[in-house]
């Protein structure tokens, strides 16, 4: 019996293996040694990852493979690896880590406070990713722990429900700015929309837009109407786009000028009755028009056109379904991707995480009609 699923587990990597050579320009894989639930761009060629379970975790920046970046003659290039650069270990769990830009700092937290942990990379010629410093929050007992954004060099905005947001001074801990609200919903998101403007989107689709520069009340838009109870929300905006994904399933697209009025609408393709809140992720491309990247709700993730979406609630299927993870993966349980990020400038790259502990760099090829 054994050697049976043995077989049946190598036909269906065969498979997958054969079918990748036409739906991927590149694939790379790396095994961590526990898996992550945060991916964080340091550069355009090197990430942070680091381990959330209960005791000591790693936190390691890893190069990617040199052969992702040769445009050319992809085939003389050897270096074909994820190379470990920095590393260091924290003592809990990291649920959140924030680069902050222009700098060699990373910020993050452990889900189990709002407080956070500053860490250096490297520097002086030391491969060792150190604390060196934290930011107190506004409570010390936080579930789900806090959302950071790192607008510019050196502030974070941080909190873990919408009355706790605030800007802080990365340097001296001076506050700058703090959210004024009545509710204090737990938030999903964290995200600046420009210099000043950001957008906190909270676990109930309620989204607040507040701008740091002004002590004016911020605007709130309610969440949409959701099938079903105890629905949850995740959400992303990005060139004036705004997108709320449901624990159900439910993707909503609305204008960042008028959040209160949708755009378009999707039941995607998910399995939603299994996501896991914590690893569920939805994020607009950077540089692909109107496509977004769901993952959290299997071991695979989707990417989805929303411009061939309509203003009624219709079925779509994935334009595009990286299922690497699950199919490569030996372990006996269920595998769920736990993070994903795009690449900042490759249009079609994409970094992804598994509980298994895979990490895989992807870059895929739109074989659909309407293209992308």
């Amino acid at each position: 019996m054994a050697e049976m699923e043995e077989t049946d587990f190598n036909d269906i990597l065969d498979d997958w293996f054969i079918e990748s050579l036409k739906t991927y320009k590149d694939l790379h894989v790396y095994q961590l040694e526990h898996p992550t639930q945060v991916i964080e761009w340091t550069s355009g060629r090197t990430v942070c990852v680091a381990g959330y379970s209960s005791s000591k975790n790693e936190i390691l920046e890893l190069h990617l493979p040199l052969k992702l970046f040769a445009d050319e003659n992809k085939g003389l290039c050897a270096e074909r690896d994820f190379k470990v650069v920095h590393g260091g270990f924290a003592e809990g769990p990291v649920c959140c880590l924030r680069h902050v830009p222009g700098t060699r700092c990373v910020v993050t937290n452990d889900g189990l406070s709002s407080d956070l942990q500053v860490w250096t990379v490297g520097g002086d010629d030391s491969d060792v990713i150190r604390r060196t410093g934290s930011v107190k929050g506004r409570r010390s007992v936080s579930e789900g722990g806090s959302r950071i954004a790192a607008p510019l060099s050196p502030q974070l905005l941080h909190g873990a429900r919408s009355s706790d947001v605030q800007l802080t001074q990365l340097t001296s801990g001076q506050i700058l700015y703090t959210l004024e609200t009545d509710s204090a919903d737990p938030l999903s998101s964290l995200q600046f929309v420009s210099d000043t403007v950001f957008l906190a989107g909270c676990c109930n689709g309620n989204v607040y837009i507040a701008d740091t520069r002004t002590s004016a009340a911020p605007q709130l838009s309610p969440g949409p109407a959701a099938r079903g109870e105890s629905v949850l929300w995740w959400t992303d905006a990005s060139a004036g786009r705004v997108v709320r994904l449901s624990s159900s399933g439910q993707a909503v697209v609305s204008d960042l000028r008028d959040l209160g009025e949708a755009v378009s609408w999707a039941q995607l393709d998910v399995q939603s009755h299994r996501c896991n809140p914590d690893d569920v992720r939805v994020s607009w491309a950077p540089a692909l028009d109107d496509c977004i990247a769901v993952s959290g709700f299997s071991g695979a993730v989707q990417i989805y056109k929303t411009s061939v979406w309509g203003m009624e609630r219709q079925d779509v299927q994935p334009l595009f379904e990286h299922r690497g993870h699950a199919v490569s993966s030996q372990s006996d349980d269920d595998i769920f991707v736990t993070a994903h990020v795009w690449h900042p400038e490759r249009p079609r790259t994409l970094l992804s995480a598994a509980s298994d502990g895979s990490v895989h760099v992807w870059d895929w090829v739109d074989q659909s009609d309407a293209g992308c």
